[in-house]
């Protein structure tokens, strides 16, 4: 696979960022992506939230289906990534 250039994840990121409400984000990720993709990409979501909220490792992988490598990989992400998780848990925190 050829590696992608900064310039076009850079416009990938802007894409998104144009996106003005719930349906114009739905209508783009169902064509940007396969319906496994997006799955994907939803349970790693719910690993991260549930990995917020404290819930054990097991139970995660038991409601999500991740594999413990993934969510190993999303818990380190969780905790020390780029602050990305951490950003967006914080905005869309559940009262």
């Amino acid at each position: 696979m050829r590696k992608v250039a900064a310039k076009d994840i850079e416009a990938l990121y802007s894409a998104i960022l144009s996106l003005k409400n719930l349906g114009e984000a739905r209508s783009f990720f169902r064509d940007l992506l396969t319906a496994t993709e997006t799955e994907e990409l939803a349970e790693r979501w719910k690993a991260a939230r549930l990995l917020a909220d404290g819930v054990p490792y097991a139970r995660i992988i038991e409601q999500t289906g991740l594999s413990s490598t993934t969510v190993a990989r999303v818990a380190r992400w969780v905790k020390a990534g780029a602050g990305g998780y951490q950003t967006v848990l914080k905005r869309t925190k559940r009262t």
